[in-house]
């Protein structure tokens, strides 16, 4: 026969849900908590299935970003090999711009060093020249703006220009002028430097004429040296040069000229660093070859930029002008 309810007294269960003797049943509020327990049991056996899930994801990941990275770092390698590839193929395209040798002189020891830029993601524009002309022995040396092989290859043309110029027998400041109207015409927007110095023929004099470079350092056979600081603007912005400042020299007489990739170092300023040449020019060997290797131990430790150093000493001041043979 059914019994009634504890909770509903009007109520009646079935004998077979009946309560055993002494039992104590749980009520509504810890079956509720139950079955939040229930729940969140069955929310951490999800999490944990999700974070399973998760840690095997993580694991493909890894061993795909390790793959990646192997994969970049080869790509990396070949990029690297591959540019400096190219920059050593620009590199010898920008020595073939150069002159192979100096030419000798009966009136003058010539000697240069050029060196490229220390760094490896630049080329340079520095050039120079020497060539016996119908007015004398012609020297020259130029600074293209810019550090790549665009600026190489404009350094190329002014260099070939310039050897062109020189042999018709136009004078220093003319040379420059004609380089101007070069660029102007067919390299709009370039800028370069260019000093050039003229030992002429008979007279003992050397014309300098110079378009924003630095200036040429002259030293004394017996003792002394000075800049011929003298210049008009550099080339490319179509302003008319001044005539070629004159000067006497004498037998023996030293003339050296650079690029600024010499003399620039950073935290130094450029008037000390050209005082610190002139002192070390002037004490350094008369003979050419000794005084560039000299200048280079010297101030060559912290060069970053395209480096000329062009020495000559003037062996026969006012000979007249001998055969080129560059």
């Amino acid at each position: 026969m059914p019994e009634p309810s504890e909770e509903h007294p009007g109520a009646v269960r079935p004998a077979a849900l009946a309560d055993p003797p002494g039992a104590v049943r749980p009520t509504e509020r810890e079956y509720r908590l139950l079955a939040e327990i229930e729940k969140s049991r069955a929310r951490c056996r999800a999490l944990e299935r999700r974070n399973a899930e998760l840690t095997a994801r993580d694991r493909e990941l890894t061993a795909l970003y390790g793959v990646l990275a192997a994969e970049l770092e080869e790509t990396n390698r070949g990029v690297v090999a591959l540019y400096s590839e190219e920059h050593q193929l620009a590199l010898t395209l920008q020595r073939t711009f150069l002159p192979a040798t100096l030419p000798e002189h009966s009136a003058a020891d010539l000697a240069v060093r050029y060196l490229p830029a220390a760094r490896e993601s630049e080329i340079g524009g520095d050039f120079y020249e020497a060539v016996g002309t119908p007015g004398g022995l012609l020297m020259a040396v130029g600074d293209v703006a810019g550090h790549n092989l665009q600026a190489a290859m404009v350094m190329g043309e002014l260099r070939h220009a310039l050897r062109a110029y020189a042999n018709e027998g136009h004078p220093p400041h003319v040379l420059l002028e004609l380089l101007d109207g070069l660029l102007g015409r067919h390299r709009p927007g370039w800028t370069a430097t260019v000093c050039i110095a003229l030992l002429e023929s008979g007279t003992g004099l050397l014309h300098v004429a110079n378009a924003g470079h630095l200036p040429p350092l002259l030293v004394a056979p017996g003792g002394g040296a000075r800049f011929v600081h003298a210049h008009g603007p550099l080339l490319g912005l179509g302003l008319p040069q001044p005539r070629a400042s004159r000067h006497e020299v004498a037998s023996g007489a030293g003339l050296l000229m650079v690029t600024d990739g010499l003399v620039e170092t950073r935290g130094i300023s450029l008037d000390d660093s050209l005082e610190e040449l002139r002192r070390a020019a002037e004490a350094g060997p008369g003979e050419p070859e000794a005084l560039c290797d000299l200048l280079l131990e010297t101030f060559g430790a912290h060069q970053e930029d395209d480096t000329v150093v062009f020495a000559a000493r003037l062996t026969r001041a006012g000979a007249e002008p001998g055969p080129d043979t560059a």
